[in-house]
């Protein structure tokens, strides 16, 4: 028997690790307590997934363990040493403005909760490869001080730039820039996980996500850009715009399409690596695309206002250069661009609200 361990297994990319590893034929041991309801209340729950995820395959083992305790997330560890073969690490408080209302939370589950996973991987199967979702707020608001230039729905990076053909690579520094506090936390794990490939020599790979998206998603104001905005557009509930003029940029990655960039690191690991992983140009909108997107999908009309105030640390264009990726793992395509992610999402929701 193959373990594969998955935290935040009942999240958008832990369920979609789930799916795609058990297919592969491992069995795969989720760590997930639902903190998701804790950090964005019951409607961003996802127990749903994770019952779903046990009512769908017997070769998925739930562990309702915090990640800040070590000595629980041990007891999984050690329940299935000598079979774990790939540790996959997608469990995170994720929103920026939630970190601010409780930073200490935020940095246990993101920067501690990182450590202790790795420590444990480092203890009982120092071979294997460790995988961390990171994030592009560990570039803080760096790409808010690229020459931008605004267009009629969107801004976009001034013609000529180096960014401009392919997005941001992973050359940008990390250093002299507003982070947010929850980008420092990501900040934090992000560096333990390429300290650990680096000094001790363990697989580890940082794949710094753009905005991570698909149809399994439970969506909240506060974090899930695209789902949130669907369900504002099939429900009518109000979406707020923060800031910008709604022309901020993001850049959309399926999570089947970044579960498969998990999937080629894991057959042929490397040391310490780093990857931007994002929709690319091939996948990408504003906030006003979007919304127009939604519109048309949906076919009525949304019920939006606007903020003058943008977050702190948001980005005004983020578009991910995936080439270092693509460079060493030629195989790997995308499957979806933002249409068809959209479209799911919407198809998604069907019997859910």
């Amino acid at each position: 028997m193959s373990i594969v361990i998955v935290t935040g297994s009942a999240g958008l990319i832990g369920a979609e690790t789930v799916r795609h590893f058990i297919n592969e034929g491992h069995t795969v041991a989720g760590i997930d307590n639902d903190m998701r309801a804790y950090f964005f209340g019951a409607e961003a729950s996802t127990r749903w997934a994770a019952e779903q995820l046990m009512k769908e395959f017997n070769k998925y083992r739930h562990h309702a363990a915090d990640i800040r305790d070590y000595a629980e997330v041990e007891k999984v560890f050690k329940e299935y040493a000598g079979a774990i073969v790939l540790v996959i690490h997608t469990a995170a408080q994720p929103s920026h403005d939630w970190a601010a209302r409780e930073p200490l939370t935020d940095f246990g589950v993101n920067a501690i909760g990182t450590l202790n996973l790795l420590e444990l991987t480092r203890l009982y199967a120092p071979e294997i490869p460790f995988i961390f979702t990171s994030t592009n707020k560990v570039y803080g608001d760096t790409p808010n001080y690229l020459p931008l230039v605004e267009q009629d729905t969107r801004w976009e990076v001034e013609p000529g730039h180096p960014y401009a053909e392919h997005g941001i690579d992973e050359t940008m520094s990390i250093d002299q820039c507003k982070h947010s506090i929850f980008g420092a936390s990501k900040v934090a794990a992000d560096v333990m996980v390429q300290e650990y490939g680096r000094y001790f020599g363990m697989k580890t790979a940082v794949f710094r996500g753009g905005c991570l998206t698909g149809p399994g998603h439970s969506g909240a104001e506060l974090h899930g850009f695209l789902s949130y905005l669907m369900k504002c557009a099939i429900t009518g509930k109000e979406y707020r715009i923060f800031g910008y003029k709604g022309k901020q940029v993001r850049d959309n990655i399926h999570s089947k399409d970044l579960v498969n960039c998990f999937a080629h690191f894991a057959r042929n690991p490397r040391s310490g690596e780093v990857y931007n992983m994002g929709g690319s140009r091939h996948s990408n909108c504003s906030m006003a695309e979007a919304i127009t997107m939604c519109e048309e999908i949906v076919g009525k009309k949304m019920n939006y206002g606007y903020v003058e105030t943008n977050r702190i640390g948001d980005h005004i264009w983020w578009i991910s250069d995936v080439r270092r990726f693509q460079s060493h793992y030629p195989e790997w395509k995308y499957e979806y661009d933002i249409h068809a992610i959209l479209k799911e999402i919407y198809h998604g929701f069907e019997g859910r609200i």
